[in-house]
């Protein structure tokens, strides 16, 4: 008997293992370095090596064969994969130096180094236990990485092990990682960079004494301790976050910078290019005001390089600032209605004369990578559905990925490595190209995806606008046994419907759970409102002070407008499912909604604002003390009141990003309010509710059958 869907998707991870990712090119463009588990239920990850020029893949490292005998686990690196919702496990990260000689990784806390140059040689390194974040300097002479929050380097050739940043005990503090909103929301998961000669390094120094300490125990193990976390939530203090030029001696000098108003440290930039400057971007609280500083190597003093304000909050764009080999600093910028790749020199920025070298039509979503002078980034046109894949050079603007589809990649000697997601196959496709000035580009490999194939029914979405004035992009799926006019179908809406999160895409992997759902008999409807990604800064700001009316507007829009398009969906019959912002979205929609939305199923969802942290939730409603205002109509905690409907709430017991006590405050206040609902708690689930294999089978299985109950319909 074939595998079921929901058992193949919780064992493959939601079919990402076996995939190939995280791909570093060698300077000469000749080696591809990426990571890949070696099937498609396969849960640990090994390092490979593709020579580009004859094709093969080579195996560099597999946690199998090294085990990690003796080693401890770290919490540090925990966290990490927590923030980065990393389910697999192995070697799931690595760093190299600059010519790809080196690669230094972690398992289990024990930090291994491989020669690229013997044939791929592994061997544990002499470092101190546990140890994170390893990464080699750019000559390969060196390994910096964080072990008992103190930032350490070791020599790989001698073996000496030495501290180069130490808390001296102090419990708060610590060097060389990411404060908790810096991973969590600005995309900043690293704490130390490398001079571009290996001569000395920048360290965060994070010390997190003023934040306050919140609890999260395990129920269903009352005699272990509740594990500590910081959590700065909405309004409260947040870590306090210096950085510091450290020299070989362990000398630290403090890099100074107004951080009383600009108290975010976005990212780090040291590259060759910048005149061997470093360039950090900093942001204010409100997020309104954001700099970018080149810092002084010998004296650690700041000057302004570039000043950008929004009356909203100016967005953190992944990838700049960046630094072509002439020196030129690559960043964004709100122009004409778009988000717009900038370029120019230290002065041209200052100056406000650099160059907007991309059109209005075009919406940057990130700068991938920067090979010589030519800047490789993705984007957005006229549908925001598809990603597509640009490069801005000497020779002008090149789109170098078909149109359609979600595209990225990256870039260097010449060589570049293309991922690619299409409605063809749920799979990704990467090809590894050579691009040159002028002319075609030519293939050179292709590396294999190991994935499984769903065992399901091919998604063929309807993408469609709403016939509205926010003009919703939306997905509807059907299932594949559906003939048009043979029967209405009961409506699931499956959105996210907030920022930074794209649920319409053109990629068929994008609606394998959605079509599943399809195939038990539902017409499953899929829409992006205002707040989401890919439409320009107005559409982003359409939420600034209210994350409810208008994205609820928007979805209920998105399921009018696919009604009137697909008369086989039938809106007496309508529920609503999401996890995150989209399960707030699910329970909101019937507490507003119920003449709209019959049942919901909401996950993990952020019911007060309040108790969110304050780098998401400060960008988009405000300084609760200034504006109360926002956090009372955002909340849904006074709605409770107002439930008529079937609410299925879930939430992870151990989950540090939306803690339970949204759902447990939320459920108190139906209880209160005599509103009878559901409740699935999750013991020793985190916000990754895929990571364990057994909870995420049966969780699709038991909304299907709450969906089922709550619509009062059978299976087909």
């Amino acid at each position: 008997m074939a595998t079921s869907f929901p058992r193949q998707s919780a064992r493959t991870k939601g079919f990402t293992l076996g995939a190939p990712r995280s791909f570093r090119i060698s300077p000469d463009g000749e080696t591809v370095l990426f990571l890949r588990s070696q099937g498609g239920t396969d849960p640990v990850t090994c390092l490979w090596a593709l020579d580009v020029g004859t094709g093969q893949e080579r195996l560099i490292a597999d946690p199998a064969e090294l085990g990690a005998a003796g080693a401890a686990d770290d919490p540090v690196e925990a966290a990490r994969r927590e923030r980065v919702r990393e389910q697999a496990g192995g070697i799931v990260s690595f760093a190299t130096d600059r010519d790809c000689n080196l690669a230094a990784f972690t398992l289990g806390g024990v930090v291994y180094g491989a020669d690229l140059r013997a044939a791929g040689r592994v061997r544990r390194l002499g470092t101190a236990v546990p140890g994170a974040d390893p990464r080699p300097d750019p000559t390969g002479r060196f390994v910096a990485y964080v072990s008992d929050r103190a930032l350490r380097v070791h020599d790989v050739a001698t073996g000496a092990d030495r501290v180069l940043a130490d808390p001296a005990g102090a419990d708060d503090v610590s060097f060389g990682l990411a404060e908790f909103v810096a991973a969590e929301e600005m995309g900043r998961t690293r704490g130390f960079w490398w001079a571009p000669d290996g001569s000395a390094l920048l360290v965060a120094r994070v010390d997190e004494t003023p934040v306050q300490r919140w609890h999260i125990g395990d129920p269903a193990n009352p005699a272990d301790q509740p594990r500590v976390v910081r959590y700065p939530a909405a309004g409260t203090p947040n870590a306090l976050v210096s950085l510091h030029l450290t020299a070989a001696d362990g000398t630290l000098t403090a890099v100074t910078w107004d951080t009383a108003a600009h108290a975010y440290l976005v990212t780090v930039s040291w590259e060759r290019g910048a005149d061997g400057q470093p360039l950090l971007v900093v942001l204010s609280r409100d997020q309104r005001h954001m700099r970018i500083l080149a810092v002084d190597p010998a004296s650690g003093g700041t000057s302004l390089v570039r000043a950008d304000t929004d009356p909203s909050w100016v967005d953190i764009v992944p990838g700049v600032p960046a630094t072509t080999d002439d020196g030129r600093i690559v960043w964004t910028a709100d122009a004409d209605g778009a988000k717009r790749l900038v370029l120019g020199t230290a002065a041209e920025h200052a100056a406000g004369s650099a160059a907007l070298i991309t059109p209005p039509e075009l919406n940057v979503r990130e700068v991938l990578a920067v090979d010589q002078d030519r800047v490789l980034f993705s984007a957005t046109a006229d549908d925001p559905a598809s990603v597509s894949v640009w490069s801005a050079g000497a020779g002008g603007l090149r789109l170098l990925s078909p149109p359609d589809g979600v595209h990225g990649g990256t870039v260097a000697g010449g060589t570049m490595v293309l991922t690619s997601r299409t409605m063809d196959t749920a799979d990704a496709t990467v090809t590894v190209l050579r691009l040159s000035a002028e002319g075609p580009l030519t293939e050179l490999a292709r590396i294999a995806s190991l994935a499984e194939v769903p065992n399901l029914p091919p998604p063929r979405p309807r993408l469609t606008w709403s016939a509205g004035p926010s003009r919703v992009r939306t997905a509807i799926v059907l299932p594949s046994w559906h003939e048009p006019g043979a029967g209405v179908l009961p409506v699931l809406c499956d959105p996210y419907g907030g920022p930074h999160g794209k649920r319409v895409v053109t990629a068929a992997s994008g609606y394998l759970a959605p079509q599943w759902f399809a195939e038990q008999g539902f017409a499953v409807v899929i829409a992006d409102g205002r707040g989401t990604p890919g439409r320009g800064p107005a559409w982003d700001r359409a939420v600034a002070g209210n994350l409810a009316d208008p994205v609820l507007s928007d979805q209920v829009e998105a399921l009018e407008s696919a009604a009137q398009q697909c008369a086989d969906l039938d809106l007496n019959r309508v529920a609503i499912r999401g996890w995150s912002f989209g399960g707030y979205l699910a329970a909101l929609a019937v507490l507003r909604r119920p003449d709209v939305f019959h049942a919901a199923i909401a996950g993990a969802p952020p019911t007060d604002w309040q108790l969110y942290d304050t780098c998401y939730t400060e960008r988009y409603l405000g300084h609760p003390d200034s504006s109360p205002e926002n956090y009372a109509r955002s909340s849904l905690l006074a709605d409770a009141p107002k439930l008529t409907r079937p609410l299925l709430l879930v939430h992870g017991l151990a989950d540090d990003n939306v803690v339970v006590a949204h759902t447990l405050r939320l459920s108190a206040a139906l209880l209160a309010a005599g509103r009878p609902h559901s409740m699935l708690p999750l013991s020793g689930v985190t916000h990754m509710s895929g990571a364990q294999e057994d909870v995420a089978e049966n969780l699709l299985l038991a909304q299907l059958d709450f969906l089922r109950a709550a619509l009062g319909i059978s299976a087909p």
